[in-house]
């Protein structure tokens, strides 16, 4: 049995308002930039690790107010070995957690409630760490600023121990430099080597025999070596000679000249010749090896040992695949870890459990994909037709989603024309859901880890379109959904996809051009000529088989005769190709000088409000 840090709560860190974050034994941290995932591992390194870094600038700032405390809340909780809520904590973790800091909840299961306050004194212009363990664990609330931190504090009492230790890997790490750092993970290893006196007796006289063998086949090194022997009567010395070592003389300095060298494929080089991903990747895994060394005498001592890592952008320099692996490598490490990363390479190969999604809007929410609520289809759907194609929608400041293949293609360039940006530049990721009835998975990844969204939909006669989606919003939220009440919910036109759309708003001529520069500047009439009259589709009629007695189907065959056949066959030649159609439309309408399709407008028009409000934030 082993414990885990199932719940950090933080108050007044930085930006972190307000917040509680679930973690798994692995946690992988996503969100944009400046979205609050660093400041979450340095309120964890707060609470503990080290406070050095700590300044004026990290109390949190509202307006002219800037709060008086940081709090920082964990939870603590035994578990077995397959990770999951035990009621009790094992003997030794007992032991050392100590009865006066384990609580019991009414249903009888044991917990540690570990508060840590950090305040400023201004006389003493000093921190001061208060560390208390609660009396119970509070219920919280996201938005109300007088609920869980406002209890009462318990009884201090320090909570720093080896058994549970705290380990903070920034981004900027380096094998070259933890080799110069005694501090280092790497160089706390180095200073601990020990051999038996046997074995330093033996290596050392290897070392004598081999700096003798290398002095006495060197010419040079030889000269120099005479050359010094003059000391002796130039300070009048009866010393026992001059000792040149190639290679150090003492083993208690090897470590002093270490180098780690790589070999790639047939050569071996130093890690200074390498990149720097092979360089920080090699950093963490000294940790890895550090841990280890710390668990094993953990084991051979038969005593508790629960490491916490916190580990930032652990892909920085690596290539997709080395992002995978090096993931792997990290989640099999001993204890809990928390990785913060941007890398859609990594949010993919970890378990959608234990994903955590960070969004600043009016103040920074933490959001999880609620995986208990999901059939196993449902977590597929997400894995293979969100996270695996899709993997930048972890960093999206808004989702826009649309059934077809033409608004993927046309949508970000009428959308730049819009903003005068690139819908990159402002965190908006278009996505083309893959037809009718898809809507689903993004909305529920989007929705549990609280990335705004908007759909832009189809609309079809019988309108199926608009059940769907108010069935797929009925499983996300619980409740029947009124989506005339909705904002951010577009429908096109009756009986209208994009293409036919983009015709009907008058973008005829528009359309003409597109079908010209894709084929020639007969192709209209020629598919015109070809196709007129030509079958369709088939539809099931109300009639029936005398015989078979069943439906009787008719065949519906194209006019493309007057305004609306011209129209139908433009619709045609349009969904042919969409993929191609898309960029080559978008761009006439720019060209035309006309102004967008209205529902187009509506769009862009909820798309800046949404991004204006969370700018405004």
């Amino acid at each position: 049995m082993s414990i885990l840090m199932k719940t950090v709560r933080i108050s007044g860190f930085r930006g972190l308002r307000n917040i509680e974050v679930e973690l798994e034994q692995t946690t992988v941290l996503t969100g944009m930039n400046n979205s609050g995932k660093t400041s979450f591992l340095k309120a964890l390194q707060l609470a503990l690790g080290n406070r050095l870094f700590l300044s004026q600038d990290d109390f949190y700032i509202q307006g002219n107010e800037i709060s008086e405390k940081i709090i920082i809340d964990l939870l603590i909780i035994p578990v077995d070995q397959d990770g999951k809520q035990s009621i009790e904590f094992s003997e030794d973790w007992e032991t050392l957690l100590t009865t006066n800091r384990i609580r019991t909840d009414e249903l009888g299961n044991s917990f540690v409630p570990l508060r840590t306050i950090i305040t400023f004194d201004p006389i003493k212009n000093s921190y001061k760490t208060q560390q208390t363990i609660l009396q119970t664990w509070p219920n919280f609330e996201a938005e109300d600023k007088t609920s869980w931190f406002q209890s009462e504090n318990g009884k201090e009492m320090s909570f720093r121990c080896d058994e549970i230790p705290f380990f903070y890997v920034d981004a900027k790490r380096d094998i070259l430099e933890d080799i110069k750092l005694k501090s280092s993970y790497l160089g706390k290893m180095l200073s601990k080597i020990e051999y038996s006196e046997e074995a330093v007796k033996e290596i050392e006289a290897q070392i004598k025999a081999l700096n003798e063998t290398a002095v006495s086949s060197s010419a040079i090194l030889s000269t120099i070596k005479t050359t010094l022997k003059e000391l002796d009567s130039a300070m009048d010395s009866h010393s026992e000679g001059i000792e040149i070592t190639p290679f150090t003389k003492k083993l208690r300095d090897l470590s002093k000249g270490l180098s780690i060298y790589y070999t790639d494929q047939k050569d071996s080089f130093s890690m200074e010749y390498h990149g720097m991903g092979t360089r920080s990747w090699s950093s963490l895994l000294t940790l890895k090896s550090f841990i280890s060394l710390l668990n094993n005498n953990a084991v051979k001592n038969n005593s508790p040992f629960f490491p916490v890592l916190a580990i930032e952008e652990p892909e920085a320099h690596l290539h997709p695949n080395a992002q995978k692996k090096l993931y792997g490598q990290i989640n099999s490490i001993a204890g809990q870890k928390i990785i913060s990363t941007h890398s859609p390479y990594i949010a993919a190969v970890a378990d959608l459990k234990q994903i955590r999604n960070f969004y600043k809007g009016e103040a920074v929410h933490c959001g999880k994909i609620k995986t208990e609520q999901l059939t196993p289809e449902d977590i597929r759907k997400i894995n293979r037709q969100v996270i695996n194609t899709r993997g930048e929608i972890f960093f999206s400041k808004l989702l826009v989603c649309f059934e077809g293949e033409t608004e993927e293609q046309a949508l970000p360039i009428l959308a730049q024309n819009y903003f005068g940006k690139n819908p990159v530049e402002l965190g908006i990721d278009f996505v083309g859901v893959g037809g009718f009835g898809n809507y689903l998975p993004f909305l529920k990844f989007a929705e549990d880890l609280n990335i705004p969204w908007i759909i832009f939909s189809d609309n079809d006669q019988q309108g199926k379109v608009k059940k769907d989606v108010q069935r797929t919003l009925k499983k996300i939220y619980g409740t029947e959904i009124d989506l005339d009440s909705l904002s951010n919910v577009i429908f096109l036109n009756h009986e209208c996809d994009f293409e036919k759309y983009l015709i009907d708003s008058g973008f005829i001529e528009e359309t003409k051009l597109a079908i010209t520069k894709l084929h020639s500047d007969n192709y209209l009439e020629e598919q015109i000529k070809t196709k007129d009259g030509t079958k369709k589709d088939r539809i099931k009629t109300q009639e029936t088989c005398n015989t078979c007695k069943q439906n009787i189907y008719t065949d519906i065959l194209r006019d493309y005769s007057g305004d609306e056949g011209l129209k139908a066959a433009l619709y045609d030649c349009m969904t042919l190709q969409k993929t191609q159609f898309g960029p080559v439309i978008a761009e006439e309408i720019i060209n035309s000088g006309k102004e967008m399709p209205p529902k187009i407008i509506e769009l862009f028009n909820k798309i800046r409000t949404a991004l204006s409000s969370k700018e405004a934030s």
